[in-house]
């Protein structure tokens, strides 16, 4: 065979492949579609918000899946109960909430264990929301108020483009990274690394799994979105130099309603673990 009809054959071959999933996203697709949805933190959870049980066993599963990793990083500033209450004065510094939506994290759980919650959020009638929940928290806060210690920045930006200013304690990242795409998850996380080197934090990210009989990743045009395998964000945590400390799923949710799988992964740089 000639080196053109090799050549040839090779692009043929190339030209057959299925485009990865991620190659389908499209930012301005995302960000039209929920920009139409109602800024409130049932619409966050899109179909699932109408059961008031699903925001409160994801909420109480991120306080827990937190504790155990605490009990497995004693240096972390954060000491939690298992039902996510502290269980005294000490507190992470600084925490940031990526793809925060309206707060329903940072309200529900974040501020609970940080002193001051930052926000990435692209959409900007969202953003709004967090501003005026600043501005009101700021306004008629308590010493016992849950959100009276949160006055925060918000980044209007999304996770593609967001670049850290700050070292943060804890970096929150959950059900928003299908939004981009796995080169930029990649360089995303590799910018998060570098602001938790400092104060020695970690990173957690809460997905959604795929459930493909072929492991890949599952691409979703209702929002533009991808659902990656866990082989997939094992592969590119990896590739960005994060030491996955540990991983579970999400438990507790009614198996009748066949939910995809939601997984947290807690993160920390790898020159940080290899101190530990």
């Amino acid at each position: 065979m000639s080196e053109q009809a090799q050549e040839r054959r090779s692009n043929s071959k190339d030209d057959d492949r299925i485009p990865e999933a991620d190659s389908k996203i499209d930012h301005a697709s995302s960000i039209k579609y929920w920009s139409k949805a109602p800024a409130t933190a049932n619409a966050m959870l899109g179909d699932l918000g109408n059961f008031p049980w699903y925001s409160r066993i994801d909420l109480r599963g991120s306080a827990n899946f937190l504790a155990k990793v605490r009990r497995l990083l004693p240096s972390i500033n954060i000491v939690m109960t298992a039902d996510g209450d502290d269980d005294d004065d000490r507190k992470c510094k600084l925490g940031v909430d990526c793809g925060a939506g309206v707060g329903r994290v940072t309200t529900g759980f974040l501020s609970h264990v940080c002193e001051v919650v930052d926000a990435v959020e692209p959409v900007e009638k969202f953003a709004d929301v967090l501003r005026q929940a600043t501005s009101s928290s700021s306004s008629s806060s308590s010493p016992h108020s849950d959100t009276s210690s949160t006055s925060r920045d918000i980044y209007v930006t999304g996770l593609e483009n967001w670049i850290p200013t700050k070292n943060y304690d804890l970096i929150w990242c959950q059900w928003c990274v299908g939004h981009i795409t796995d080169a930029q998850l990649t360089t995303y996380l590799l910018r998060c690394r570098e602001s938790l080197i400092a104060t020695g934090g970690i990173m957690v990210v809460k997905e959604n799994i795929s459930t493909d009989p072929n492991g890949e990743d599952m691409y979703d045009d209702l929002d533009s979105s991808v659902t990656r395998s866990d082989q997939k964000f094992r592969k590119i945590f990896k590739e960005a130099g994060m030491a996955l400390i540990t991983s579970e799923v999400q438990s507790g949710f009614p198996k009748k309603y066949k939910l995809l799988p939601v997984r947290s992964y807690a993160l920390r740089p790898n020159s940080l673990s290899t101190n530990d």
